[in-house]
């Protein structure tokens, strides 16, 4: 059982050295993802919040923007085992976190671990999956752990899923219930690159640069991510902000108070209490990331998006209308005095 002691230290405030060493850290995996993935910051700092946070990462994109690339590179730079699942309509739920197998020789069954017992996991077009799939595998991002045989196994420390959608084909697809795609602490969107970095691409395809089993050099250990993360859980986050935070969830729930009416007609259900968790985890690993201890207002408002666009649920009006819930979520943001 923890002791008072245990407490004050999990709660004390960052010494400098602490930060110091956070920054070399961030610097170097930085520095090698940056190596193989051409642009996409944001993806970045999307990824390295939910490392350093336990939260996991709901993708939206069309193929080809890198999503894969950078999962197996952040995996590589800090020396974690990586999984990809291509989920398909018959992915079963023993496909993901595992069987018992048969051995006729002594008839007796083992164990074999699915590819979820990984350090980071790429579940690619989670919604191709069917429900039973999506849900054995939203309770293993939930619980930890997976029960195979009546015997629990303990997902390894840290773990990260990043679940991608593709937002331009529905056929043969099952959307993910709103309950659902609220476990996922952050949902981004990703864009097409620049020209230029389209051309950076191609000119380190030429120079060999993603030529299968060109690793990047590790920068980090396991160990190096489980200080990050006690160093994030450790950063300071004044009660102005957290008022702000809670302000902000509780807008999305009682919009046409504070927001134009137009854009508060189209919510239908607003963020849940999960959206200020995620808010306090992810502001506290947004700073750490630029190399504070303590979070500003501006590390809130940099992940409202993320943070909120997939717990405002919007009505038939919004899409007939074609309102983006990003445009509501601005609204929100205007409507909340920043402390």
């Amino acid at each position: 059982m923890p002791t008072s002691a245990d407490t004050a230290e999990a709660n004390a405030p960052l010494a400098a050295h602490e930060l110091a060493r956070s920054a070399e850290v961030i610097a170097a995996v930085t520095a090698q993802f940056e190596a193989k993935v051409v642009g996409q910051e944001r993806l970045r700092e999307t990824l390295l919040i939910g490392l350093l946070t336990g939260g996991h990462v709901l993708l939206e994109s069309v193929p080809g923007l890198a999503k894969t690339t950078a999962a197996a590179t952040l995996a590589e730079s800090v020396q974690a085992s990586f999984s990809r699942i291509q989920c398909t309509p018959d992915l079963l739920p023993s496909d993901i976190v595992g069987t018992q197998v048969y051995d006729a020789r002594d008839a007796s069954f083992t164990t074999q671990l699915g590819p979820v017992h990984a350090n980071i996991v790429l579940l690619d077009e989670i919604n191709r999956s069917s429900a039973k799939t999506q849900s054995a595998m939203l309770e293993a991002m939930q619980e930890r752990q997976t029960s195979i045989g009546g015997q629990v196994h303990r997902l390894p420390e840290p773990f990260l899923v990043l679940a991608t959608q593709n937002p331009i084909e529905h056929e043969g697809t099952y959307r993910l219930p709103e309950a659902q795609m609220d476990r996922f602490m952050l949902k981004d969107v990703l864009d097409y690159p620049s020209p230029e970095q389209e051309a950076e691409v191609l000119h380190r395809m030429d120079r060999g640069v993603y030529a299968p089993g060109r690793a990047v050099a590790p920068a980090a250990t396991l160990e190096d991510v489980r200080a990050l993360q006690d160093a994030a859980r450790r950063v300071y986050l004044d009660p102005a902000i957290t008022r702000y935070i809670v302000g902000l969830a509780y807008v999305t729930r009682h919009a046409e108070t504070y927001i134009e009416p137009r854009l508060a007609r189209f919510i239908e259900f607003g963020a849940s209490p999960r959206a200020s968790i995620a808010f306090s985890a992810a502001a506290r690993a947004a700073a750490l990331l630029a190399g504070r201890d303590y979070v500003v207002p501006e590390d809130v408002k940099s992940l409202a998006h993320r943070v909120l666009r997939h717990r405002i649920i919007l009505g038939f009006e919004a899409v007939a209308e074609q309102v983006p819930v990003e445009t509501v979520v601005d609204a929100i943001i205007a409507a909340v005095q920043t402390p």
